[in-house]
């Protein structure tokens, strides 16, 4: 677009302001092509956690996956499968809410925040949140989970006295 030089400054300013403001919304809302399949494949395995659908799992996730949880333990496949079989862990809901995803060719990231409700050894059953990172690649047309890593966000600071 070009603005008119002949244009007040004042008004220029404004008719720059606001193709710049159209501009970043049109990015902000403008989805990749790959978005909605990495988040379907997120969703899904969500979904299969929530279930406990150990057979779903056992599919859908590499032998080589990595899953760190926000307490800091680091489970394989195995041990991850292992602790939902016998009960340790049960996730009751997972809201991963909006993550930003960015896809790398056949690579995806998906990062943002969620709200975790799991019964756990370490965990009580309230809800909580976290931060996360969530990895797919692109192996036969699909997007498959590779590597998660959720954190606790920090406490907020304490009022002052």
């Amino acid at each position: 677009m070009r603005i008119d030089s002949t244009l007040r400054p004042g008004l220029r300013r404004a008719a720059l302001a606001l193709t710049l403001a159209g501009l970043c919304a049109s990015a902000a809302t403008a989805a990749g092509p790959d978005d909605a399949g990495v988040l379907a494949a997120q969703k899904g395995r969500l979904q299969l956690m929530v279930k406990s659908d150990l057979d779903g799992l056992g599919q859908l996730l590499p032998d080589d996956y990595t899953y760190t949880h926000a307490s800091g333990v680091v489970d394989s496949k195995a041990s991850l499968l292992e602790s939902i079989k016998a009960g340790r862990l049960k996730y009751k809901a997972f809201d991963p809410g909006q993550p930003r995803v960015r896809v790398y060719g056949d690579t995806a990231v998906l990062t943002g925040t969620a709200t975790v409700q799991v019964d756990s050894a370490t965990i009580g059953p309230a809800p909580f949140h976290i931060l996360l990172t969530d990895v797919y690649v692109r192996k036969a047309g699909r997007w498959q989970p590779v590597a998660w890593q959720s954190t606790r966000p920090p406490a907020p600071p304490s009022p002052a006295p």
